[in-house]
């Protein structure tokens, strides 16, 4: 151990200084990785349809390559899990993430080359540990081991050289030794498909094991928790692990989850690290103990464009480069990867924090918010507003989601949110009237429509019974791994399926 932490510490100061490098000189960082892709991907089927070997500059880019989504690429990627080589990407690509998001049950395959695994996900796993110790020079973490709580891996039938799953099944198939070393439970469990039983047979293997480290999407992660609890007896996860030091998370906004990890991890020198670490790419690292800002990281493979909110649906969007973006301004993201995803909007919402060095904070989903009387409102207002509740009303949220409802009849529309609390408010009327307040005054547009009640009348908030979400998730086959709650939606959809789970819950 002693050997490791010597390696580790001399591999953690080079690659600081490395970080400091692209913080310092961003916009040179990623006009070296534009030309490199391009030079790269020349040759292939992709590259020789738009002719990158002629281009000389971002414009001629732009100019060719109109904005891709998994829809537009498809037809490629369907060819590369058959076994077709040179398609988007220059080496055989032989790994896919499996991935279905939260807006619908298709399954989208996102390739990963090895150079993505190697210079995109394992080298942002290795500098969250770089950025954790860097900030915390006494941590102990490789004293235990790291419990990670991933997804599931299968063989595609399509092509019997080809694997899929979920994108941390992927990587827990590729890690390198040092890293299987330090992780638990063991392969097999880790990538059970079967949720529940895996969830059991981890809790069960790793009881008496010291681990140090924790890693995963929240809410599964107090699942599995609260169930440790239950076959341990004990009262909270450092009388199991007491040697538990610091959990890194992505996926959702961890606020809405914070009161509940405090409670079951009471202690104020848990370290919680954020990481923006999609199928598509790893992205954004926090590199300061400010929830919820993280260092965009500009050296992984890829190259960066950002689309302003407004301009979403143009018909020839402009999107802008780092020298461009402005703060606190929404920006669809843009990728060109070294997986062979070119100009690839991957559906997320992000705003910069701060311009030097470059921070983002993830705000929403393209497709994930809720305008249907013209009120815009997004994820990062929601949570912004649910927060504001809970302080003022002690309440702690689980999960929730929300739709409109339209105009029926004299009733003007609204929007009906499905709560289901871990800690109710002190005074539930209060909650909605906080909700709706602080919404109003972070949105204008929405402020408007509550105007005098003429398109918008107060929130409609439902209390879920325990367990309602868990349920939901369940029916629809999306327990653990990456899958997540949608949080908004522009349609009921979500809403009605899980008033229905409510009625079973309760009959």
């Amino acid at each position: 151990m002693t050997i490791f932490n010597s390696v580790f510490t001399w591999f953690m100061k080079k690659r600081i200084h490395q970080i400091e490098l692209f913080m310092k000189y961003p916009n040179e960082v990623q006009e070296e990785w534009f030309e490199q892709l391009i030079s790269m991907a020349e040759s292939t089927e992709w590259g020789r349809r738009y002719q990158y070997k002629s281009i000389e500059n971002l414009t001629q880019f732009k100019e060719r390559v109109p904005i891709q989504n998994y829809d537009t690429l498809k037809p490629y990627i369907e060819r590369m899990l058959k076994g077709e080589k040179n398609v988007l990407w220059p080496s055989e690509i032989r790994w896919f993430a499996k991935s279905s998001g939260t807006t619908n049950d298709r399954s989208k395959f996102i390739p990963v080359s090895e150079e993505a695994l190697e210079e995109c996900h394992f080298k942002g796993g290795k500098d969250v540990l770089t950025i954790y110790f860097n900030n915390q020079p006494n941590a102990r973490m490789f004293t235990g081991k790291v419990l990670t709580l991933g997804g599931s891996h299968q063989v595609s039938t399509i092509n019997p050289d080809a694997s899929f799953g979920d994108l941390s099944a992927v990587i827990m198939k590729n890690l390198p030794l040092w890293a299987e070393l330090h992780r638990t439970p063991q392969l097999e469990i880790a990538l059970l498909d079967n949720f529940e039983e895996k969830l059991e047979k981890i809790a069960q293997a790793t009881r008496d094991v010291n681990v140090t480290s924790i890693g995963g999407v929240p809410t599964w992660n107090l699942v599995l928790f609260k169930r440790i609890l239950e076959i341990t007896g004990k009262k909270n996860m450092l009388e199991v692990w007491p040697n538990l030091e610091m959990y890194f998370h992505g996926a959702v906004n961890f606020g809405p989850y914070r009161d509940q990890f405090k409670a079951l991890i009471p202690s104020d020198d848990m370290y919680y690290l954020e990481n923006y670490n999609a199928s598509e790419g790893f992205f954004g690292i926090q590199d300061t103990r400010e929830p919820g800002d993280m260092l965009l990281m500009l050296d992984y493979g890829i190259f960066y464009e950002f689309l302003p909110l407004e301009n979403l649906h143009d018909e020839n969007p402009h999107t802008l480069t780092l020298d461009e973006v402005e703060l606190d301004k929404n920006y669809a993201l843009i990728i060109s990867t070294n997986a062979g995803l070119w100009r690839y909007m991957i559906g997320d919402t992000i705003k910069f924090t701060s311009l030097t060095p470059f921070r983002i904070r993830v705000t929403g989903r393209t497709k994930h918010f809720i305008n249907a009387f013209g009120e815009e409102v997004i994820i990062d207002n929601a949570e912004q507003a649910l927060e504001e509740a809970c302080q003022q009303t002690g309440a702690v949220i689980c999960e929730y989601t929300a739709a409109p409802v339209y105009f029926n009849g004299k009733d003007c529309g609204a929007h009906e949110w499905i709560i289901e609390f871990e800690q109710k408010p002190n005074e539930f009327e209060r909650f909605v009237d906080i909700l709706d307040e602080t919404l109003r005054r972070i949105n204008s547009d929405y402020d408007a429509k509550r105007f005098k009640d003429l398109a918008l009348r107060r929130p409609i908030v439902r209390r879920a019974p325990e367990g309602t979400f868990f349920n939901w998730m369940k029916e629809k086959g999306k327990l653990g791994g990456q899958h997540k709650v949608p949080r908004l939606a522009n349609n009921r959809e979500y809403v009605d399926a899980i008033l229905k789970v409510m009625e079973l819950v309760t009959e």
